[in-house]
């Protein structure tokens, strides 16, 4: 019997709970702010976080997330993209894995995009 894959969401300021399981923040800079010790972070896996150029396209303009989301899952074949994507499936195949982003509207970032590939 094969689990379903935990992949959660959050918003890398909020407060870590116990349900979150392993911790990877996802995005390619580091969040404005917050220290290592408050982010409680198991890993950065910033290979994983979409190019600097998608990124500033983007802009977080909800009107362009599928758009976004389109360009980002292209991104992610190229080796770099494919090699972190993998790793983040690794991990989410053993345990709860939470993808933390600094964002303010996670629903629509780059995590809940790798949460949507991971889920499958």
């Amino acid at each position: 019997m094969t689990r379903k894959k935990t992949v959660h969401v959050r918003r890398v300021y909020e407060a870590p709970e116990q349900a979150d399981g392993t911790r990877v923040l996802v995005d390619r800079i580091w969040p404005r702010g917050m220290t290592k010790d408050k982010a409680h972070l198991d890993e950065w896996c910033k290979q994983v976080a979409p190019s600097t150029e998608l990124r500033k396209w983007y802009s977080h303009d909800p009107e362009r997330f599928a758009e976004f989301s389109r360009r980002y899952r292209t991104e992610l074949n190229d080796p770099q993209h494919a090699d972190a994507l993998a790793h983040l499936r690794d991990l989410a195949k053993e345990r709860t894995l939470t993808l933390l982003t600094a964002t303010k509207h996670p629903e629509i970032s780059e995590a809940e995009v790798l949460a949507e590939l991971l889920r499958d």
